[in-house]
């Protein structure tokens, strides 16, 4: 699929992979619109690459379909869709004081990860399957998942189950949207530098980055952006997750 001229959405983009992802893309001539709830960084990211920016709750009904009617009135049916937003809480499932792991927290987390993800997917390629064929496919659609969704760590029982989730739907979805040419695949990142991970001192990003096998550093977001190039260029990527992750098999902590 040429990336050159196609429309395509990232969600959670105005950090982290989401933008690596939004520039890498927007650098191979995309039309990018921006969905993230960051307003300030969202418009800023949207300036410096050229696209929109779009104040989008992904598991929110009214929210998603209000986004994908301003970037089709700008840029015109997407055809690529990177599901990027989450949120990552640590918490353990009995903590101090033996206080049980909140339920909100679960929830909120499932609800952001998983839910929001299958409902930028439903409601994009709703629209998407109305469109006309590109050299034999219609679209495609790049989910994050994480390798917590197989090694989740102590104190990610909500980040993994969302994760673990997003995997599991990956390859019934791609088979739903089969009839509509429309591919589905998933990225399951390792340790990744961030923002978050940024912030923390420099002999920890080293510690953690010497977890991985090879190469034996934390990866980088443009890493990620070049995955996504190569799952939207190769027509026969659909159904599967993809762990980028240097080999790395996370330890309980």
């Amino acid at each position: 699929m040429d990336i050159k001229g196609a429309a395509a959405i990232v969600t959670g983009a105005s950090s982290g992979l989401g933008r690596a992802t939004a520039a890498w893309l927007a650098g191979q001539g995309a039309k990018v619109a921006i969905f993230d709830l960051n307003e300030e960084a969202g418009r800023a990211t949207a300036a410096e690459l050229g696209g929109m920016y779009v104040n989008v709750n992904v598991a929110d009904d009214a929210s998603v379909a209000a986004g994908l009617d301003a970037a089709e009135a700008a840029h015109g049916v997407a055809r690529i869709l990177v599901n990027c937003a989450g949120i990552a809480p640590a918490v353990k499932t009995v903590g101090k004081a033996n206080i049980p792991h909140s339920l909100d927290v679960f929830a909120k987390t499932v609800t952001v990860n998983l839910i929001g993800s299958f409902n930028m997917i439903a409601k994009f390629s709703s629209r998407l399957a109305a469109a006309e064929e590109v050299d034999g496919e219609r679209g495609v659609i790049i989910n994050t998942a994480s390798v917590a969704a197989y090694d989740g760590q102590i104190g990610q029982a909500a980040y993994a189950a969302s994760k673990g989730g997003v995997v599991g739907m990956t390859l019934p979805i791609a088979r739903d949207l089969a009839q509509h040419k429309i591919r589905v695949m998933t990225i399951a990142p390792g340790i990744f530098l961030t923002p978050m991970l940024a912030a923390f001192p420099q002999n920890v990003q080293d510690a953690l980055g010497a977890q991985v096998p090879h190469p034996s550093r934390l990866g980088r977001p443009e890493e990620y952006a070049q995955l996504v190039e190569s799952i939207i260029r190769n027509p026969m990527l659909n159904g599967e997750v993809i762990r980028l992750d240097g080999a790395i098999r996370m330890a309980p902590r």
